[in-house]
């Protein structure tokens, strides 16, 4: 287990920022955390990365208590924090030398920042100091920092924010091939980001764990969404006909004889559908669910 939360709760004076959060991410995952602004995300990864102290409950990294060994597990996180606090007065080669010291990197130094320049593609700036870049790039540096000392963990928050869309594929790709290996957290807004590059998604939403689905495919969970089909049948009908179908709460005719049909029951209703036409003595000439998205499945846990 390389990291558990258990029943962890954030009190700021009387705003409750984090209310009995539970979870536990294995090595290899790369987890998806979405929520809405003030949801608790940065909360519980600043508590996580051992900045912050729950105000209950505990977290562990690699089995050690982030409390009790606060400074040796902070040598096991790589953390790329919203605001990407950086020294814009250095160079990236003379930023990333620094940060080396902060973790005590000795062993094949040079080899190992030129990799990670190489890694992150901060080839083509390295002439520049951190404030003459751009925003994308500076993440680039972020995400580099991050990554220098080889941690175990990847605590990333809004990692893809300000980069442009071949950057984004870049990292995208980075994050993944990363992911093989290490245990990943990212937080983002960005839901293409979570469709792209997790393997499983956690929404939060009022400090709290709202859905966790491991197979990364929130949209198959039942109560996630409601379903959704668009039918076409051989005859006309009234809008109330198809409204008697159990479990249908919604039924639009959508041009001549295509009706769009939706349930919010945790329910497939395409066979009630086929039941319902040899009732009627009606031909089913076209049947096709339409797919969630997770833009859906967001709005339906959070609203």
């Amino acid at each position: 287990m390389a990291v558990l939360v258990k029943k962890v709760s954030k009190l700021y004076g009387a705003q409750l920022a984090l209310d009995q959060v539970s979870l536990e991410i294995n090595n290899g995952e790369v987890a998806g955390l979405i929520g809405p602004n003030g949801a608790g995300k940065s909360t519980l990864m600043k508590i996580i990365t051992g900045y912050l102290a729950p105000s209950s409950g505990e977290v562990t990294i690699n089995g050690m208590d982030v409390a009790l060994h606060s400074y040796k597990i902070r040598g096991l996180i790589g953390y790329l924090s919203e605001h990407n606090p950086l020294y814009p007065e250095m160079f990236i080669s003379e930023y990333l030398f620094y940060v080396a010291g902060l973790y005590r990197v000795k062993k094949n130094l040079k080899e190992r920042i030129r990799a990670i320049i190489n890694q992150t593609g901060l080839e083509p700036e390295l002439s520049k100091k951190i404030g003459a870049l751009s925003k994308g790039f500076r993440q680039r540096v972020g995400l580099a920092q991050a990554l220098l000392h080889d941690p175990d963990v990847l605590i990333l928050d809004e990692p893809t924010s300000g980069l442009d869309p071949n950057q984004i594929t870049e990292i995208r790709n980075l994050i993944k091939e990363l992911g093989k290996n290490k245990t990943i957290i990212l937080s983002t807004h960005i839901l293409q980001d979570v469709e792209a590059i997790c393997n499983r998604v956690i929404i939060i939403n009022k400090g709290r764990i709202v859905a966790d689905d491991p197979s990364g495919n929130l949209t198959s969970v039942p109560g996630s969404s409601s379903l959704t089909v668009i039918v076409e049948f051989d005859k006309p009908l009234r809008t109330e006909q198809l409204e008697s179908i159990k479990y249908v709460n919604e039924v639009r005719n959508i041009s001549k004889n295509f009706w769009l049909i939706q349930s919010d029951a945790d329910k497939d209703i395409r066979a009630d559908i086929f039941e319902f036409a040899v009732q009627e003595g009606l031909k089913v000439l076209s049947l096709q669910k339409q797919q969630k998205t997770l833009e859906e499945v967001f709005k339906n846990f959070t609203r």
